[in-house]
């Protein structure tokens, strides 16, 4: 064998080596991404999809069907949830796409305060937006009582907790941000020089909006719509304080099969019909989103103040709208709790008012001395022992997934919507499905998994996984590859590269999705109503019952404690903010 023919065998070896060493470690790589997988979809498997397969199952038995009478209920829930889901964004939309457009075009005194204080009802939770409602528009809100006192009454005149308008007002100011984040968002970015060239065109004002701006952002409309229209089908807490049982939604009536009447099948079917509904509308939402669109300026457009009567006129009655609409409930809140309002039995009908602590007070003390009676703090005790777990399984199934989800590859694209699939799923559905898994073999036993305060903390773990992941995800991903190979190639063991190199970078996100899982699991009511024991209950569950009990005592507890709840809620909020990655800031 010739000089030359040894070199060119060489060269063929070392590739092919070379070769065999790229495809050990690619395959290396791909095995550690599926470690880093295997904890969150076992515990999805387990404590997700195992309890959806479980109602699938019951929702097959023939009786369930049978039923003319269950039919009927099936057919009334459905109907009212589409008829107040419809009426609900209808509502929203009127409100919100003005507010968006004085968003997105003008500047005014108090703009981000007011865009800042749209924004706080949608992180809140529902208990605490509906006992927010009931303060000033309640039986015993400012509202009611301020009319008593002027007008001498002895009865509440204004009856609104309890009816449709109490349902879509509520809807409605919860929502309304999202039409004034996605809409906005989108008449900022649009390019003025359309604008200018159909003017120049001798296109009026209203021809340039018809003709030009809506059909531009028509998709971002849809979009805003769709999403509002999917938070209230799903809406549960919301309707069950402001409306009541009559008033049964979906969500409610599946909370009243499984709890009230016991009629697991028919809540069961209920469940699967929800879970249907909102798995499409969560796919149109996905098909409309990637055809949002417009023709974008280079740079966002700068505001200007209002200048014609017009426009300021438009901005002085939309800011005092919204500030009204949104401070008043929100204000109310704290307030009533250290108010003493006590209408007097007599002929005068006089109210009597004055400040007290006494509401704070009782929340620590037992007056009754039954052994059945759970004092409200036990249930903030309780909510913060929750929030703790839910907050550390969060991080630990949330860690892995998000840094697999780094490098995306075939098994990622396929294992990410799984992950995302809880939040297609509603949280009473959530805990239907717990009690029907966890109440039959392999898992009941002595020690059944069903009666354990550990059941809630594991239903929070499943609606905050998704939020962790997707807080921590581009924090793994900002991490340049070549500091840790840097790292490594000075010596550093895997172990000291992920705490001198990784944790340094994702400590802020980490503690921003850790503080999101603690709010989350803080304000959660839906799955809570279902899986948590009499004796454990949580905070916004003893918000209910102390709501639906008579009494002054019992409401101003409740206002005491949705007040509590509300200041937890909002310190976790301005963390987030304060901890958020920049450019991470859209909705």
């Amino acid at each position: 064998m010739s000089k030359v023919e040894a070199q060119k065998t060489d060269v063929i070896s070392d590739a092919g080596l070379s070769g065999r060493s790229i495809r050990l470690r690619a395959r290396r790589s791909r095995h550690f991404r599926g470690l880093l997988w295997l904890p969150a979809l076992s515990f999805l498997a387990l404590f997700f999809f195992y309890p959806l397969a479980r109602i699938l199952g019951l929702s097959l038995e023939i009786p369930a069907l049978s039923d003319a009478q269950a039919l009927r209920v099936m057919a009334r829930a459905l109907t009212f949830t589409l008829y107040q889901a419809t009426l609900s964004t209808l509502l929203t939309l009127a409100l919100g796409l003005p507010a968006a457009f004085l968003f997105a075009r003008f500047t005014f005194k108090g703009k981000a305060f007011l865009r800042t204080l749209t924004a706080i009802p949608f992180m809140l939770p529902t208990v605490v937006v509906a006992s927010g409602f009931n303060a000033w528009l309640g039986p015993r809100g400012w509202l009611n009582m301020l009319l008593m006192a002027i007008f001498r009454l002895s009865a509440p005149p204004i009856t609104l907790v309890g009816t449709l308008g109490a349902i879509l007002a509520a809807h409605v100011f919860y929502n309304t941000t999202i039409v004034i984040r996605v809409v906005g968002n989108a008449l900022s970015l649009l390019n003025p020089r359309l604008e200018q060239a159909a003017r120049t065109l001798g296109a009026n004002r209203q021809q340039v909006f018809w003709q030009l701006t809506l059909p531009l952002l028509r998709p971002y409309l849809l979009a805003a719509g769709l999403l509002v229209f999917l938070f209230d089908f799903t809406s549960f807490g919301v309707i069950l304080i402001l409306g009541g049982p009559q008033f049964a939604t979906l969500e409610v009536e599946i909370y009243l099969q499984a709890m009230h009447y016991f009629n697991l099948p028919l809540a069961a079917w209920l469940s699967l019909v929800q879970l249907l509904c909102t798995l499409i509308f969560s796919a149109l939402y996905s098909h409309l989103i990637r055809r949002t669109l417009v023709a974008a300026a280079p740079r966002p457009v700068e505001t200007t103040s209002p200048r014609s009567w017009r426009a300021r006129l438009f901005t002085i009655l939309m800011a005092c709208l919204l500030f009204a609409f949104y401070l008043l409930p929100l204000a109310s809140l704290p307030l009533r709790s250290l108010t003493r309002l006590e209408a007097e039995r007599g002929q005068r009908g006089e109210v009597q008012y004055g400040l007290t602590t006494r509401y704070y007070t009782e929340l620590f003390f037992n007056r009754r001395g039954s052994v059945f009676y759970i004092p409200p703090v036990q249930a903030l005790g309780n909510s913060l022992g929750y929030a703790a777990l839910t907050v550390i399984l969060s991080l630990a199934l949330g860690i892995p997934a998000a840094l697999a989800l780094t490098r995306p590859g075939r098994l990622e694209y396929l294992l990410d919507p799984l992950l995302m699939l809880p939040l297609g799923a509603s949280a009473v559905t959530l805990g239907l499905g717990f009690i029907l898994a966890f109440n039959a073999p392999p898992f009941s036993s002595e020690f059944s998994l069903l009666t354990s305060p550990l059941l809630v903390p594991l239903a929070h773990t499943i609606i905050a996984l998704p939020f962790v992941v997707r807080s921590l995800q581009p924090a793994l991903a900002s991490i340049p590859v070549s500091l840790r190979q840097a790292a490594a190639t000075l010596g550093a063991s895997p172990v000291r590269v992920w705490r001198e190199v990784d944790w340094p970078i994702i400590r802020r996100a980490t503690l921003s999705a850790g503080v999101f899982a603690f709010t989350v699991s803080m304000g959660e009511f839906g799955a809570a109503s279902l899986v948590a024991r009499p004796e454990y209950p949580t905070l916004p569950l003893a918000i209910y019952r102390f709501l639906s009990q008579p009494g002054g005592l019992n409401y101003g507890q409740a206002m005491a404690m949705s007040t509590i709840l509300m200041l937890v809620t909002g310190l976790g909020i301005l963390l987030i903010e304060k901890l958020r990655l920049p450019g991470t800031t859209e909705f």
